[in-house]
C-alpha cells in the first residue's frame, strides 16, 4: 500500500486543482470511522457533506447493491428496468408527491428543477417563453453549473465563468417580505434552501418557510425546496421543511437518497408540475439506473424502519449541549438543527481545523470561520462521547 504522502502527491501532481483537501488519505471505512494506509483511524463528522447519513458501507445497504450487481447495473431508459417502478413508489411515500424524475447528482437535480419551473411557467401559467423568472436567495449554494453560479452570490464560484444565464433575481434569505415585493407575473418560482449549508448552517427565522409557502400559493410561483443537504432526516425530520409543517411543490433530492454507496438523486413533484414534461425534453442516460436505484430502496427503508429522523432530533440535540459547553473565546455561535452543526469563529478556523484532524476528527471549515459537524445519523452513544472528548481537547 502507497503511503498517504506520495497517494497525495500523485493527487494534487495530475488533478485539476478545484479542492483543497485535508492531508488525509481514507483508504477504508465502516461506520462513523475511517482509516489512513498508515492504520490511523479518524471519527468522520462530516458524513460526506450529509451523503453518509447511513454511515460508511451501511451492511444492508451495500448487501442491496450487490444482490443487484449479480443481475443488471445499467440498461439507460431506453428500456424499462424492475428496480425504478419500486424507487418511485418509496419516494412517492417518503415525499406525498405524485412524480419523480430521477437524476444522479444535486446539480443535476436543481438543473431539473429549473427546468421543471420555466416550463411549467410556459405551458401551465402562460408566460412567454423566455420571459420566465426564478427567484433565489443570497448566500445560496445549489451546485456549480454554468446557470446555478449565474445567480450563485459567492465570488469564487462566479469568477471567471461569465456570460451568466439571465432569468434569476436575488433576495436575502429569511426575509419573506422581501420574496413578495420581488415576485413579478412572469416569476414561476422561488429556490430555497430549508438550511443553508454551505453558508454556514443558516437557520431562517421562525415561521419564514411557513411564510413563503402562503407568498407563493397566493402569487402561483412554485415553491421549490433544495433538500440534497439537509433531506433525509439529517435535521431530524424526514424534510426540513416539516420543521414548520410546509410541503413544498417540488422537493429537490440527493445525497443520502444514495445511502453512501450510489449517486443518486431526484425531483419530486405533483402530477400537474412534472407532467409538463415529454419524450426527449429532458433526461440522463444513468439517472435512475437499477444499481442506484436498488441502494435508494435499501436506504428508504431503513429511514423509516430504525426512525432516522428521531435519532438525528435526539443525538443532535446532545451533540449540539456538549459543543456549547466548550470555553474557547474565539467561538462566536454553535447553532444547528439535528445533527447539522454549524461552529462559528471570530477568526478564521483552519489551526482549529488541523488540530481536529490531528485528534483524529475529521470535520470542515466553510467560509474560513465556521466548522460543520455532521457525524452519521448511526453514531453511537459511546462514539459521539469519544468524538467529543477529541474536538473539546482540540478546541478548548
Amino acid at each position: 500500500m502507497p503511503s498517504s504522502t506520495s497517494i497525495i502527491e500523485k493527487a494534487e501532481r495530475l488533478g485539476a486543482h478545484n479542492y483543497r483537501p485535508k492531508a488525509v488519505v481514507i483508504e477504508r471505512a465502516e461506520g462513523c470511522m475511517v482509516y489512513d494506509p498508515e492504520g490511523r483511524c479518524y471519527y468522520d463528522m462530516l458524513s460526506a457533506y450529509s451523503a453518509l447519513n447511513f454511515g460508511h458501507r451501511h451492511p444492508e445497504i451495500v448487501q442491496a447493491a450487490v444482490e443487484q450487481l449479480g443481475k443488471v447495473t445499467l440498461t439507460s431508459r431506453a428500456f424499462h428496468n424492475v428496480v425504478l417502478g419500486d424507487f418511485y413508489e418509496k419516494l412517492c411515500g417518503l415525499t406525498g408527491k405524485q412524480m419523480i424524475l430521477p437524476m444522479n447528482t444535486g446539480a443535476e437535480a436543481v438543473e431539473t428543477a429549473l427546468k421543471t419551473a420555466r416550463r411549467w411557467g410556459a405551458f401551465v401559467k402562460g408566460i412567454e417563453d423566455g420571459k420566465q423568472e426564478i427567484i433565489t436567495c443570497a448566500g445560496n449554494f445549489h451546485g456549480r453549473t454554468i446557470s446555478i453560479v449565474s445567480f450563485s452570490t459567492d465570488p469564487d464560484s462566479r469568477s471567471g465563468f461569465a456570460p451568466y444565464t439571465p432569468g434569476f433575481g436575488t433576495v436575502p434569505y429569511g426575509d419573506a417580505d422581501a420574496l413578495e415585493a420581488a415576485i413579478t407575473k412572469d416569476t414561476v418560482a422561488f429556490l430555497v434552501e430549508p438550511i443553508q449549508g454551505e453558508a454556514g448552517i443558516i437557520i431562517p427565522p421562525v415561521g419564514y418557510l411557513t411564510k413563503v409557502r402562503k407568498i407563493c400559493t397566493k402569487h402561483n410561483v412554485l415553491m421549490v425546496a433544495d433538500e440534497v443537504q439537509t433531506g433525509f432526516a439529517r435535521t431530524g425530520r424526514m424534510f426540513a421543511c416539516e420543521h414548520e409543517g410546509v410541503q413544498p411543490d417540488i422537493y429537490v433530492l440527493g445525497k443520502a437518497l444514495g445511502g453512501g454507496v450510489m449517486p443518486i438523486s431526484a425531483v419530486a413533484a405533483d402530477r400537474d408540475v412534472l407532467d409538463v414534461f415529454t419524450p426527449g425534453s429532458h433526461g440522463s442516460t444513468f439517472g435512475g439506473n437499477p444499481l442506484a436505484c436498488a441502494a435508494a430502496i435499501k436506504a428508504m427503508e431503513l429511514l423509516l424502519r430504525d426512525d432516522y429522523p428521531r435519532m438525528a432530533e435526539e443525538k443532535g440535540a446532545y451533540i449540539l449541549e456538549r459543543l456549547c459547553e466548550i470555553k474557547n473565546d474565539d467561538i462566536f455561535e454553535v447553532r444547528g438543527r439535528g445533527l447539522l452543526i454549524g461552529m462559528e469563529f471570530k477568526k478564521p478556523a483552519a489551526d482549529y481545523m488541523k488540530k481536529l484532524v490531528s485528534n483524529g476528527v475529521l470535520a470542515k471549515e466553510t467560509h474560513e470561520n465556521i466548522i460543520r459537524f455532521a457525524p452519521p445519523i448511526v453514531i453511537t452513544k459511546d462514539e459521539m462521547d469519544d468524538a467529543l472528548e477529541r474536538v473539546q481537547t482540540a478546541l478548548a
